[in-house]
């Protein structure tokens, strides 16, 4: 049976339309993805920092562009075909083809450098030990359908080598003996992260299974979220310092 990270294992710092039928889509979306520039990209209380990511409308236009340039040139190709010119048949299908291909990788590449990208990031912090406790991120597909994760315990956070992302969910995990409880012997197995979509539905799961001498591998388990790229020269010093342990400021 799986449980959900309770706590921290090894915190060690204190955590103090373009086109007109592509208007729908963006609407549909607004309340979830819209960003306000008029708000500080960093806001903190006592028990929260908030981070919004300064590019989000950015990256949302940019989206809004491909997905809209990408139809446009799928629904430009019969007219290819219907229109009489002298050139022949096999050249009209190589031209809608070249120009049909270069979209379609162009909008997968937006898609794909886009997908990690932070709109907004909530780092919540126990007020009894003043430690982070609990990570929520907010990105956008393609589509701009929200993805929220949250991420129960933050040492699985660690720096990314991938392109586009700076955080990533950890594979393996090492828990000193002295950190080492009931919660981490061989065999058990508890959920580090989930991924739920903008209705609350679980889309997928980060799972970590102990093995012997607190070793931790983790697998994924449906359609989670495993990379986050964030501003860090925009978070406040304590909290770079407490996420992703080695992250440049």
């Amino acid at each position: 049976m799986l449980r959900r990270c309770p706590h921290s294992l090894l915190r060690t710092r204190a955590l103090t339309s373009f086109l007109r039928h592509e208007s729908t889509l963006a609407a549909s979306t607004t309340s979830n993805t819209h960003f306000d520039s008029s708000l500080p990209p960093v806001s903190i209380s006592p028990d929260k920092v908030v981070y919004r990511g300064p590019l989000t409308n950015t990256f949302r236009r940019l989206k809004i562009f491909s997905l809209s340039s990408l139809s446009l040139c799928t629904t430009m190709v019969p007219l290819m075909f219907a229109i009489e010119t002298n050139l022949p048949v096999t050249a009209r299908a190589f031209l809608a083809t070249t120009a049909v291909s270069t979209s379609a990788v162009s909008t997968s590449l937006i898609g794909w450098a886009g997908r990690s990208y932070v709109t907004k990031l909530s780092v919540t912090k126990n007020p009894e030990t003043d430690r982070v406790q609990e990570i929520e991120a907010t990105t956008l597909t393609l589509r701009l359908k929200p993805r929220i994760t949250r991420i129960y315990d933050p040492t699985f956070v660690v720096r990314s080598s991938r392109p586009f992302a700076k955080w990533e969910l950890a594979d393996l995990v090492v828990i000193p003996p002295d950190m080492q409880s009931a919660n981490t012997s061989a065999g058990q197995e508890e959920t580090v992260a989930e991924t739920r979509d903008a209705s609350g539905n679980i889309l997928g799961r980060w799972i970590v299974r102990w093995g012997e001498n607190g070793e931790g591998n983790c697998r994924e388990e449906g359609s989670v979220m495993r990379h986050f790229n964030v501003h860090e020269e925009l978070l406040p010093q304590i909290v770079a310092e407490d996420v992703a342990p080695g992250s440049e400021t």
